[in-house]
This record gives structure tokens, sequence and C-alpha cells, in this order.
């Protein structure tokens, strides 16, 4: 179960289709336009190999492997 990134209904479809458009072109982040920050996409996580558990926006990761990693569990 994904519980961040694309499967999360509260993403702003605009962020989801720039984060889209950046792994279409071999982008491994974005640019947030409403932060102004870079964002990774979810391959380039997937790249890193595991969950950093910090919870990242595009976290391809289960929420099993976030919480083995550190994330805190959701209250």
């Amino acid at each position: 179960m994904r519980t961040s990134g694309d499967q999360d209904p509260r993403l702003d479809p605009r962020i989801r289709a720039l984060h889209d458009q950046s792994v279409a072109a071999g982008q491994p982040l974005y640019r947030d336009p409403s932060t102004g920050y870079y964002v990774l996409t979810a391959k380039a996580l997937l790249d890193k190999g595991q969950c950093c558990g910090n919870g990242c926006r595009h976290c391809p990761f289960d929420l099993e492997q976030q919480q083995q990693a550190g994330r805190p569990k959701p209250t």
C-alpha cells in the first residue's frame, strides 16, 4: 500500500503532472511551483535502493518499508 505520491488523493493534480513530466524526461527531480523547492521523483527515490523514512512526497515504498526506515506511524 502506498501512502504518498501518485496514490495520495491530496496531491495537487498540477504537481502530479510535473512529476510525471520529469519522469518521462528522465529528470530525477522537479521544482515545486508553490514553494520553489526541488522534489525528487518516485523513480529517483526508488533508484536510491531503500526508503529514507522521511515520508517523501513521491515515496515509492509501502508503509511497512517506510516505518522500518524510521518514518513515524500515522496517528
